[in-house]
């Protein structure tokens, strides 16, 4: 491509990219050491371990039992897996499952590598449009535990999916309609077909939240998106109306991270919240699937 063209398109200025030897788990691990020390948790107290993730390791075992293996937790341990919102899923998961009283407290982790899903060359411009999408990939690796609170806490959960738009972007490698071919390992889809289903769909969620839990743009502290890429985020700001400076904006300096990227977002905006804050959390995904989750600090 012409200098600087790809940056002018999607805003990303940089990503972050795993080492050869390097895997989604590493990420994962990496992240739930930090959050098992920063809440004083052992390992052993923890009762289901969620590898919540686009990516893994390999087809078989789940990814969750290296994660767990690792960390010495003896958690039931298995993969969730859905696009982009495979984390917020797996929070969602978590809490059904404390909620119904089959775990205390439940550890959620992300480790995606998505960088390995681009195409290495290009061979005309019909393939570069199909592979555009898969150039806004960086990788990174988040995680959260999830327990019971007295208050507040996640307040709202809602999702929106529609199924039949599932071919339009994806990594279509792997399973059992291509188990051993390398074209298909490569993300291969139509960003701007993409865009436009979810800017169709996408507002109704917004306003069903709102209307359901009284919450206006004035009641959250931040407002976390997913990104793909600075124009995707700079059009869902102008559809909704959210403010701008209610958004993390990770993606200019670390990509496209698939699921990671609300919880990289939640990470960095955690510090400066206080008790009683709200965080609306909204989740897009290729299948096609959306997702908003409202949290209140406690």
């Amino acid at each position: 491509m012409p200098a600087g063209l790809f940056r002018r398109t999607t805003g990303i200025r940089q990503r972050q990219v795993v080492a050869d030897g390097e895997y989604a788990s590493d990420l994962a691990i990496d992240a739930a050491t930090k959050v098992l020390a920063d809440t004083g948790t052992d390992p052993l107290d923890v009762d289901l371990l969620l590898f919540a993730s686009a990516t893994r390791d390999m087809t078989e075992p789940a990814t969750a039992h290296v994660v767990q293996a690792a960390l010495g937790s003896r958690a039931h341990a298995l993969d969730v897996t859905n696009a982009c919102n495979s984390f917020l899923n797996g929070i969602d998961l978590a809490r059904s499952m404390i909620l119904c009283g089959r775990a205390g407290k439940v550890l959620v982790v992300t480790g995606e590598t998505p960088t390995r899903a681009m195409r290495p060359r290009l061979t005309g411009l019909a393939e570069a449009r199909t592979a555009f999408a898969g150039y806004t990939f960086g990788d990174a690796g988040a995680a959260v535990l999830v327990e019971p609170v007295a208050s507040g806490g996640i307040l709202d959960v809602d999702t929106e999916t529609h199924s039949e738009h599932w071919a339009v972007g994806g990594i279509f490698g792997g399973g059992s309609r291509h188990p051993r071919s390398e074209e298909h390992t490569y993300f291969s889809g139509d960003g701007r077909q993409l865009r436009e289903v979810f800017e169709r769909i996408g507002a109704g969620l917004i306003e069903r939240v709102a209307g359901r839990t009284g919450l206006g743009w004035d009641d959250y502290a931040k407002v976390l998106v997913h990104q793909v890429t600075l124009p995707y985020l700079e059009r869902f700001v102008a559809v909704t109306g959210v403010p701008r400076d209610k958004l993390e904006v990770t993606v200019g300096e670390l990509g496209n991270m698939a699921s990671a990227s609300i919880g990289v977002q939640l990470g960095r905006v955690r510090p400066g919240l206080n008790a009683g804050d709200k965080v609306l959390m909204v989740g897009l995904g290729g299948g096609v699937s959306l997702m908003t989750m409202v949290w209140e600090l406690s």
